[in-house]
């Protein structure tokens, strides 16, 4: 069976990546994750707070008027927590490159235009195959207009491609009017990828102690279905490569992605929850699945359902949306 499938320019054994989670962190899990069938991994985060200043300083400002207001203790995690500080990860990238044969795709977390966007070089230069850009915003200024909130990632996405020669993948959120023409703006940028979608972890109200509390919840099979439709939608549409995280937990459903169009679909809620031979597990899972339905190659499948093949492409627009409602039944629950 030809699992192969082209990523950010990059030919990869098969379309199973490891997305950034902690696991990255250590050298030994990298191996692991590469026997067990990881065509690459993308490692752990490194914060636009961290290469702004020092830990001290970063500690200083996070506890400087935190109680002015409850949600501000949760928007960033506290120092200690930063396994990895700017030199240690650039010393991470190259020993997870002589420790692996597989691409290795740092990962850079920030909100804003800036010089930390200057640290890609360095990165670059540490091995990293490509870097994926993981741009965590939430706009809460009334007066702040949409169009100002998308050239900041434009804006970004442009710094770091200044910087450095290696393919940058954008991780992004849903939430645009438009998010079709998003897309296409930072295709048009020189995204060499998109990843569909971040995450955003909301925090929770502590009751006893009437306190605000980080949320950190593990995706299920559910949160697949907004890059699913996105993707299927944007597929063949754009030159960048398109790249499926949330919701991602068996063979099932890293074949629905490939079918609407993804390139790659990414895993790490179900390696955190069922440890990394459950990659190994999802491969074979999905071999016996192509072998089954008699395909010999991924290629083949790939795009298969998206709008621009489907049969019925309204099923990813409005019209399935009235049908979908009038048609369901009391009897269904």
């Amino acid at each position: 069976m030809d699992l192969t499938t082209q990523y950010l320019g990059m030919k990869l054994r098969s379309p199973l990546v490891v997305s950034a989670s902690p696991l990255s962190e250590d050298i030994d899990n990298l191996k692991r994750m590469e026997d067990a069938g990881a065509a690459a991994v993308v490692l752990y985060s490194l914060f636009e707070e961290q290469l702004r200043q020092d830990r001290l300083e970063l500690n200083q400002r996070m506890d400087s008027g935190t109680e002015s207001y409850a949600e501000a203790l949760t928007y960033f995690p506290e120092p200690h927590d930063f396994h990895l500080g700017p030199e240690e990860y650039l010393k991470h990238i190259a020993a997870a490159k002589r420790a692996t044969g597989i691409p290795i795709i740092a990962s850079l977390n920030g909100s804003s235009a800036g010089g930390w966007t200057n640290y890609a070089q360095q990165i670059q230069q540490a091995g990293a195959d490509a870097l994926e850009l993981n741009i965590y915003y939430i706009p809460t200024d009334l007066d702040l207009a949409g169009e100002v909130v998308e050239e900041t990632y434009i804006n970004i996405l442009r710094a770091v491609k200044a910087n450095v020669t290696i393919p940058v993948a954008v991780k992004l959120s849903p939430f645009f009017s438009n998010f079709a023409n998003m897309a296409k703006r930072l295709d048009a940028a020189g995204a060499n990828g998109l990843v569909l979608f971040n995450r955003f972890y909301q925090p929770d109200i502590e009751l006893e102690t009437l306190e605000v509390k980080p949320n950190i919840l593990l995706s299920t099979p559910m949160a697949m279905r907004l890059p699913l439709r996105w993707i299927a939608l944007l597929h063949g549409k754009l030159s960048a490569s398109l790249a499926a995280t949330s919701g991602i937990h068996r063979a099932a459903d890293a074949l629905k992605m490939l079918m609407v169009g993804a390139d790659v679909t990414m895993l790490c809620s179900t390696i955190l929850r069922h440890g990394i031979p459950q990659i190994a597990m999802i491969e074979r899972d999905l071999v016996d699945w192509l072998e089954e339905h008699e395909y010999e190659s991924i290629s083949q499948l790939k795009g298969s359902l998206s709008q621009k093949n489907c049969a019925e492409p309204a099923a990813f627009e409005r019209a399935q949306y009235m049908k979908a409602l009038t048609g369901y039944s009391l009897t269904q629950m």
